[in-house]
């Protein structure tokens, strides 16, 4: 079967096209090597599939005849993607409160005031 119909039917991607654009921009690895949609796949191989930033590692158990209920999924696919790719995911969402919305307006009399400490902290640990 495709690549790219594997992972439609397996439920990584709502849509085949997705599916054959993440092939195109070399997210999908079958064995360390990136995949064409058009690439086969067979029970054994170990995918690296690049999502939502992050890395998830799978093998194919076996090739559905159909796209599978949601519930079905792990007859057909075993998920060995490393518990940190979700960590570092949650790191990054926390990460990405601090800064400003963009559209937000003006920065505050206090954002000033802590854009103006950064700046001082950082320039003196450069002059040093």
């Amino acid at each position: 079967m495709r690549i790219d119909k594997y992972l439609w039917t397996i439920r990584m991607f709502k849509t085949r096209s997705l599916a054959t654009e993440a092939c195109k921009k070399g997210h999908i690895k079958i064995n360390n090597v990136n995949a064409k949609p058009s690439k086969e796949v067979y029970i054994g191989e170990k995918l690296i599939v690049r999502k939502n930033q992050i890395n998830y590692q799978l093998e194919v158990l076996d090739i559905p005849l159909n796209r599978v209920g949601a519930k079905l999924v792990d007859l057909y696919r075993k998920d060995t993607t490393p518990k940190e790719a979700f960590d570092h995911l949650d790191l990054l969402k926390y990460s990405k409160d601090y800064y400003r919305q963009k559209g937000a307006g003006r920065p505050s009399k206090k954002d000033r005031r802590d854009i103006d400490e950064y700046q001082e902290n950082n320039n003196f640990e450069s002059e040093n």
